[in-house]
C-alpha cells in the first residue's frame, strides 16, 4: 500500500504498469487481427489492404472454426429476379440507378491474387479510439431487454431508427439495394448507417443476427468516409460477434474489402448510387448464410456461429440507424440517408428498393412490411408496387436536430 509520502511515485508507477498492459493487450490484438501477407496495397484513402491467404483470414480464431472445411461457393442462390428493368420513376427523371460503378478505392493501385481476400490492416490508433481494448469493433449488450424490438426500435442508448420490418415468421434470406450516400455525422463517437438485419430469436432466448450495409463511423474507422460493413451476434451483443473481418465471418471473394470505403456516393439531384446485398441460407450446403453484394459471393457465416439462426431467421429488417449523444444537452445534427427527409422523394432524400425475403423453397418473394422511426427528428414512407425495378420500397431519413426535433 502506498504511504502519503510516496503517492507521486506509486501514481507515476501505477500508470506506467497500466499503460505497459494496455500497450501489450494492443499489440495482442493487433497480432490477432493482422495476419500475415502475401501483397500489401496502399490505397488513396489512407487504408492498407492486406492480401491474405484465405486459410489464414481471422474467422479461424474462432474455437467453433478451428477444423472448419473452406467453402468457395454456394450450393444453391435464390431464384433469380430481373434487377434490370428500369421504372417509369425513374425514366422520367431521365437517370440511370447505377450500382456497377461503385468501386473501393484501393483497388486503383492493385489486386489481391487469387487465393487471397483483401482485409483493412488495423492500426494501434484505431483501438485506442474505442473506450476500452475489449470493445474495439463490437456494439454495446443491452442486457435484460424481452426482444430484439425492445432495443432496435427503441431509443436505447442514443440509437435512434427508422426502419421496416417484416412480422414474425420464418424466413431463409433478404434481398434489397441500398442507397449509398455520405451523411454528416456531427460527433466522432456517433454513426450513421443504413444496413439489412437478418434475426432469430430474442433477447431471452438469445437473439442472433446477421447485419450488413454501410456506414459512417469515425470512432470505428478514424474517418467520415462511406464503408461497407458486417456484423454478427449469437447472443444479442453480449459476448459473441463483431464488425468486419473478425473471428466468424468467411470471406472468399478477393475484390471487396470490408469495412473499406465505398465510391462515389449518391449525390442531391444526380446519379444515384447503390449497393444490391443478397444475404441467403444455402440448407444444401449445410445451411450456411452467404453474403452477396453487386452478384459478387463475398463469403458466408457457418451456420456453426448460431442457434436460432440454424434453423432459419425469425425477422428482416432494413432501414437506417444513428447514434444521438445529446452532446450540449440537444439533439445533434447527424444525418441519417441523405439527410433529408423523405418527402422530398427520389434524387434527394435516401430509398431502400426491391425489398425481398428468401421462403422455404429458396425463392425471392416480394416482402410485406410495418415501419417505425424517430417522430420529427427522422421519418420513413413505404410504398408497395408491382413495378419490377421498385417493387416493396422506402424513403427515410432526415437532418437530426431540426425546428420540430431540438
Amino acid at each position: 500500500m502506498c504511504s502519503w509520502l510516496h503517492v507521486y511515485i506509486c501514481y507515476t508507477n501505477n500508470n506506467r504498469s497500466s499503460g505497459s498492459h494496455e500497450n501489450v493487450e494492443v499489440q495482442k490484438l493487433l497480432n490477432s487481427l493482422n495476419k500475415p501477407a502475401v501483397k500489401s496495397i496502399k490505397s488513396s484513402d489512407g487504408d492498407i489492404m492486406d492480401c491474405v491467404r484465405i486459410s489464414d483470414q481471422p474467422a479461424f480464431d474462432h474455437p467453433l472454426l478451428k477444423n472448419h472445411t473452406i467453402k468457395m461457393r454456394p450450393i444453391y442462390h435464390p431464384n433469380p429476379v430481373d434487377d434490370n428493368k428500369v421504372s417509369s420513376l425513374v425514366n422520367a427523371t431521365a437517370d440511370r440507378h447505377s450500382s456497377s460503378s461503385i468501386t473501393q478505392l484501393w483497388r486503383s493501385n492493385g489486386k489481391c491474387p487469387k487465393g487471397t481476400i483483401p482485409i483493412r490492416r488495423t492500426k494501434r490508433e484505431d483501438i485506442l479510439r474505442a473506450s476500452s481494448v475489449d470493445s474495439y469493433g463490437k456494439k454495446k449488450s443491452f442486457i435484460g431487454k424481452s426482444s430484439f424490438i425492445d432495443v432496435e426500435l427503441g431509443v436505447t442508448d442514443g440509437h435512434e431508427y427508422a426502419v421496416a420490418s417484416t412480422k414474425t415468421g420464418q424466413f431463409y434470406g433478404s434481398k434489397s439495394a441500398l442507397n449509398l450516400w455520405n451523411p454528416k455525422v456531427q460527433e466522432s463517437n456517433e454513426f450513421s448507417l443504413t444496413q439489412t438485419w437478418v434475426v432469430g430469436g430474442t433477447y431471452d432466448t438469445g437473439l442472433n443476427t446477421i447485419e450488413a450495409g454501410w456506414q459512417v463511423y469515425q470512432r470505428l474507422y478514424g474517418d467520415t468516409k462511406t464503408r461497407l460493413f458486417i456484423y454478427w451476434t449469437s447472443d444479442g451483443y453480449q459476448k459473441t460477434g463483431c464488425y468486419n473481418l473478425c473471428s466468424g465471418f468467411i470471406q472468399t471473394n478477393n475484390k471487396y474489402a470490408i469495412g473499406g470505403s465505398l465510391s462515389p456516393t449518391s449525390e442531391t439531384d444526380g446519379t444515384q448510387q447503390e449497393l444490391t446485398i443478397l444475404i441467403w441460407k444455402d440448407n444444401a450446403g449445410g445451411g450456411d448464410w452467404w453474403m452477396q453484394l453487386n452478384g459478387e459471393t463475398i463469403g458466408y457465416w457457418p451456420s456453426s456461429l448460431f442457434t436460432h439462426l440454424r434453423k432459419s431467421a425469425s425477422m428482416i429488417q432494413w432501414g437506417g440507424e444513428i447514434i444521438n449523444t445529446r452532446s450540449q444537452g440537444r439533439h445533434t445534427t447527424t444525418q441519417m440517408g441523405s439527410g433529408q427527409f423523405p418527402k422530398l422523394w427520389y434524387r434527394k432524400a435516401s430509398y431502400i428498393r426491391k425489398i425481398e425475403t428468401v421462403d422455404q423453397s429458396n425463392a425471392l418473394r416480394t416482402a410485406e412490411v410495418s415501419t417505425y422511426h424517430e417522430q420529427n427528428c427522422y421519418d420513413i414512407l413505404t410504398r408497395n408496387t408491382t413495378d419490377n425495378f421498385w417493387g416493396t420500397y422506402f424513403f427515410y431519413g432526415g437532418p437530426g436536430r431540426n425546428p420540430n426535433c431540438p
